[in-house]
C-alpha cells in the first residue's frame, strides 16, 4: 500500500469513527475553554453536588467513576431487584488549553440472590443526568 492510500485509509476511518461517536454520544459530550486540571475540580464538584459519591478515578488517564444508583426496585440484602444506573466522566485534554468531558450513563437490571447476581445491560434512553452535570460544569465556569 503507497503512502497516499494509507493516508487515505486512515483519513476515512477518523471520520467514520467521528460520525459514529458523534451520532451515539454529542449530546453527552461537551469541550470546555479550561485546563484540564480546572475541569477536573468543576467535574468532581458538579458530581457531588448532584449526590453521585466517586468509586474509582484515574486522573491520570483522565476518568472517574461513580458509585451505582438505585432506578427502581429493592435491597433485602440477601435479595435485591430493580434497575441501578452509574456514571461513567471521561476527560481529554485538547490543544488550545481546552477540555473534552463525556459523560456515558451505564443503566442495567439487576437481580440478586444472596451472592448470585444476574445483571442485564439496558438502554440510557433519558439522558438528562449528562445534560445536567454538563451545565453544572459549564456554568461554574
Amino acid at each position: 500500500m503507497t503512502w497516499r492510500a494509507s493516508r487515505r485509509w486512515t483519513a476515512v476511518a477518523a471520520i467514520v469513527i467521528s460520525a459514529s461517536a458523534f451520532a451515539q454520544g454529542a449530546d453527552q459530550t461537551r469541550v470546555f475553554e479550561a485546563s484540564m486540571d480546572r475541569v477536573w475540580v468543576l467535574a468532581r464538584l458538579a458530581l457531588r453536588e448532584h449526590g453521585w459519591d466517586i468509586e474509582k478515578e484515574d486522573r491520570k488517564a483522565g476518568w472517574m467513576r461513580t458509585d451505582a444508583r438505585r432506578l427502581e426496585g429493592e435491597d433485602f440484602t440477601v435479595y435485591a431487584s430493580g434497575t441501578k444506573h452509574r456514571l461513567r466522566v471521561v476527560l481529554k485534554s485538547l490543544p488550545n488549553d481546552a477540555t473534552s468531558v463525556t459523560i456515558e450513563h451505564q443503566v442495567w437490571k439487576e437481580e440478586r440472590i444472596l451472592w448470585m447476581s444476574k445483571d442485564r445491560d439496558l438502554p440510557a434512553t433519558d439522558h438528562k443526568v449528562e445534560q445536567e452535570l454538563l451545565d453544572a460544569i459549564s456554568a461554574a465556569l
